[in-house]
């Protein structure tokens, strides 16, 4: 099976719960389903990264917070404040059939970007989990060859976004009433 594919022939392998590394709006990212538990763990191990650390996750639309029953105070967190852009916002999720993601910390981090490729692949995908492509403590990659060293075949496919040096995104929390800048992604 092909391992350097493009944004279109992700989505089936996506949603068969397949992970690959891919541009993002900030940086590579590597992704999987945000529903798929075995891709979400799959992710952590890949990334050798602390269990008890959330992943981002990347939503195509306001419409999907709410299938991780997510609700925010409008007074608090205006959307169109942040969104779509390079910042992350962390919401409130102590729904217990989302542990997988949250991690006990009961609450999650999302992110709508800009860029129109990932926003089209999100409306097909649903909500992806994005962390950067990195094993843990590292630099996070800067292009695809880069990538290919780092994972080899632990990930299934490659998308290549040419050299990519940006920043992780602004970490905001809107928790227990108020607003927590902290440190990006």
């Amino acid at each position: 099976m092909e391992r350097l594919i493009n944004f279109k022939e992700s989505v089936e392998r996506l949603k068969r719960g397949e992970i690959g590394v891919i541009p993002t709006d900030t940086l590579y990212g590597i992704v999987g389903s945000a529903f798929c538990k075995d891709a979400v763990e799959r992710i952590y191990k890949v990334k050798k990264r602390s269990p008890r650390k959330p992943f981002i996750i990347l939503i195509e639309s306001l419409d999907n917070l709410s299938s991780f029953g997510v609700t925010y105070n409008k007074e608090e967190f205006n959307p169109s404040s942040f969104w779509p852009g390079k910042v992350s916002i962390i919401l409130p999720c102590p729904h217990k059939k989302f542990q997988y993601l949250h991690r006990g910390e009961e609450a999650l981090a999302f992110r709508l970007p800009k860029n129109k490729d990932l926003i089209n692949l999100l409306g097909k995908t649903g909500p992806l989990v994005a962390p950067s492509a990195n094993l843990e403590g590292h630099s996070p990659v800067q292009n695809i060859k880069e990538a290919m060293k780092c994972f080899k075949e632990a990930v299934d496919f490659y998308i290549d976004g040419g050299d990519i040096t940006g920043n992780p995104s602004t970490l905001i929390s809107f928790l227990n009433g108020k607003k927590e800048t902290k440190r990006g992604q």
